[in-house]
Formats: structure tokens, sequence, C-alpha cells
């Protein structure tokens, strides 16, 4: 007989949950800024999807084995929180370096470390709100971690523009370096990254092995050891995938798309089809980078509130139709980036994406979680972080030439195709199963 699993407090959660805020300023700061980083040390429009391949390289590679391991890790720290801590200490220090990179291998190089780094740290937290949570609080469990990417997101985000409209740090260099404000706001986000796990660290304390097998979340038979064991491990946990998991991979497969083309050409959307600069050294491009920086602040403040209301929401219309409405927001918000000549009239695109972003975050994990089996919840989250690596990979290998010879270096219409495959994904989400 397997004892029940106790419910935890809002603060409890609020706690476990607050080191997201530390990863989303890694992450904040380098959706906001690598395409601009990229420009300023000379990268071509065609050359960005390339550049942004070591992301989801790292993302492939490092999430599925972190998993494996998470989910046999028993230490005096715990069994997530050892992955917790290295992933922050070498995110922070990738951070510190991105912003003084002086070559685009160099930027590419410390991206793909910082990923890595992320991710290390990432993973283990997915799967926490599992091992932690019974079933009926998972949802409350992501959604808090939406509120803390939105939040932690829209400091990130904006922090360019606060340092340079509140402190009058320098936003212009006129040799095509990267500016003072960025590089300053990357040092905060190290500072903030570690500051944020370590509080989860130190405020949330694990379950024990006896406590999670009496929870039913941990089998005898669990480690096979050695790397075939890993090897032979993920391939048969991909081979076995629910069938919950299957039709939510192909919804995760088309949604991420929509955004990293939102990550791609944002900026130069704003910049070069609404503001009019001429390159990444005109005056009206850098200030039109702060204002991306802002439009994605709102974006993230329209995440951090709608999170908070996520859970009822779903409790009322169920997670799946949510995940519908949602992305369908965030589809209208995208198609409209064609539409705008001012470039305040971006705020509503931002509105529709923050909308969708709050439920991406939190929804596809929600109906994954309780249909895994209890003691492979971490391999199976790296698993599912497949079907969002997978396509940004094909995206940058292939965006690339179909960016230059079939959209001709239109930064809006790429931006627009990323709204379609938001509609494809919702439309997908109509197949997920409601069991378990």
């Amino acid at each position: 007989m397997h004892t029940k699993k106790p419910q935890l407090s809002f603060w409890q959660i609020w706690n476990m949950s607050f080191g997201f805020l530390g990863i989303q300023f890694g992450w904040g700061l380098q959706m906001a800024n690598m395409s601009s980083i990229y420009n300023y040390l000379g990268a071509e429009a065609h050359e960005i999807p390339m550049l942004w391949l070591a992301a989801p390289l790292t993302g492939l590679l490092v999430q599925p084995v972190i998993g494996y391991f998470s989910d046999r890790t028993w230490t005096t720290l715990g069994r997530r929180k050892p992955y917790f801590l290295v992933g922050a200490v070498l995110s922070s220090i990738a951070l510190i370096l991105m912003p003084n990179s002086t070559a685009l291998w160099m930027a590419a190089g410390l991206l793909w470390i910082l990923d890595a780094s992320i991710n290390i740290t990432m993973e283990p937290f997915r799967a926490f709100v599992a091992d932690m949570l019974p079933k009926q609080q998972h949802t409350k469990g992501f959604s808090i971690q939406s509120v803390f990417i939105g939040l932690g997101a829209v400091i990130a985000s904006a922090m360019p523009w606060m340092l340079t409209n509140w402190f009058n740090v320098e936003n212009t260099t006129g040799d095509g370096s990267i500016p003072m404000s960025v590089k300053l706001s990357f040092y905060f986000g190290a500072f903030a990254f570690m500051a944020a796990v370590l509080w989860t660290i130190f405020r949330t304390k694990e379950y024990s092995p006896e406590e999670m097998k009496s929870f039913g979340q941990v089998h005898e038979d669990v480690d096979k050891g050695g790397v075939s064991g890993i090897v032979s491990e993920i391939i048969g946990s991909i081979r076995n995938m629910p069938s919950k998991m299957k039709q939510l991979a192909l919804v995760q497969f088309f949604t991420w798309p929509g955004l990293f083309l939102m990550w791609f050409y944002f900026n130069d959307t704003i910049a070069y089809h609404i503001v009019g600069a001429s390159d990444a050294n005109d005056p009206l491009y850098q200030a039109s980078n702060e204002w991306a920086g802002l439009c994605y602040a709102f974006k993230d403040a329209v995440t951090f509130c709608f999170a908070f209301a996520l859970p009822t929401l779903a409790g009322r219309l169920g997670n799946k139709i949510t995940h519908i409405i949602c992305l369908a927001l965030g589809a209208i918000g995208l198609l409209l980036m064609g539409v705008w000549q001012d470039q305040s009239m971006v705020l509503i695109t931002m509105f529709g994406v923050g909308i969708a972003w709050a439920s991406i975050l939190s929804m596809p994990y929600a109906m994954l979680a309780k249909s895994l089996p209890p003691a492979k919840i971490g391999i199976y989250m790296g698993i599912f972080n497949f079907f969002i690596v997978l396509p940004e990979i094909i995206a940058s290998l292939f965006f690339g030439p179909f960016m230059e010879n079939v959209l001709k270096n239109n930064h809006a219409h790429a931006v627009m195709l990323g709204g379609g495959l938001f509609i494809i994904a919702a439309l997908l989400t109509l197949r997920v199963q409601e069991s378990d």
C-alpha cells in the first residue's frame, strides 16, 4: 500500500518554484538580446538561425541524460537540488562572459555553454513538481513556475532599457561593439540566477528515498548503470512513451518553431519594418532594440499576471481547451505583426503572445505529468524536450536559406509564419486525450 503524498501550501510551492525566477533571467536575457549581439558582431539576417543552433543541440543532448541521472541521484543535498546548484554556477559564469564576446564564434560558443548549463538546472525543476506535489496540485505547481518565468523575464527583458533611462548607462558604442547597458544586464542576470536557485535549495526539503518509495515514485530496479544502461533506458523510454505524451509531443513540435521565429526576427521586424532603421549601427536600430526589450517585458508581465488565473481557468475549462484558446490568442498576435505601422501597436501582439506563453510553460506539462511512470519523471521530462529542440534544430539548419530565397529576408513575414504554426498546434491539441 502506498501512502498519500501531502498537499503543500501556497508558500511551500512558491519557495520550491522560486529558482525559476533565476532560470528565466538566463533565458530572458538570451532571448531578448542574442540576435542583437550577433548583429553587433556582424551577422547577416540569414545567418541568425544557424547561430542559434547551439541552443537546441544542447537541450537535445543534455536534458534526457540529466533526467536519467536526476531520477537516480540521492545525496545529502537531495535528489534534484545538486543539479540546480551545478547548473546555476555554470550559467552564472556564462552570463558574465557572454556580453564580452569579441567575435561571432565566441558568442555562439558561449551560447552553447549557457544553454547546456541552464538545461542542467531547468530539467530537474520540471521533475521537481511531480516529485513534491500530489497530482491534483500539478497544474498549480507548473502555473506558479510560469509566474516566476514571467516575472524574471519582465525584469531581464527590460533591464537594458532601465539601465539606460533610469541610470544613464550608455546604450551606444559607435564601433559596433556590445553596449554597456547590455553588459551590465548580463552581469545582474548572473547574480539573480545564482541567488534565486540558492533560495529554492535552502528553503525546500526534498523527500527522502524511503518517503518516495512509500509514495510509489521509486522502483527497486530503477538503476541499470553504465553508458549502455543510459542509452538503453532512453531508447526504451522513447519506444514506450505514453499515448498522451505522443499527442502532446506533436503539439510541441509545431508550437516551438513559432516561438523561435519570433525570437529570431522580432527585434529586426521592429527595427527595419516599423521604425525604419538602416543597419545595426543606426541609432534607430539600437533604440528599437530597447523598445523590443520593453515589448518582451510587457509580454512577460502579461504572462506573470495571467499565470495566476491559469489554475482557475483550467479547472473550469480543462487543461486542453485552455491551451487551445491561449495558443489561438498568441497566433492572432503574431499574425498582426505584418499589419502594424506604429511600434506602440506591437504591444497588442505581445499581449496575445504573453497569454500563449503562460500556457505553453504550464499546460502541456500539467497534462503530461499525470500520465508518466512515477519512477521515470525526470527522464521523460527530458525526452519531452526533444519535441522542443528538434524543430528548432530544423529551423536553425534550413530556415536561413528559406528566409533568404523565399521570404527575401522579410523579417515580418517570418514572425507571421510563426503565428501560422501556432494555429496548427492549437488544432493538434484537439487530438490530446483527456484521460491519463
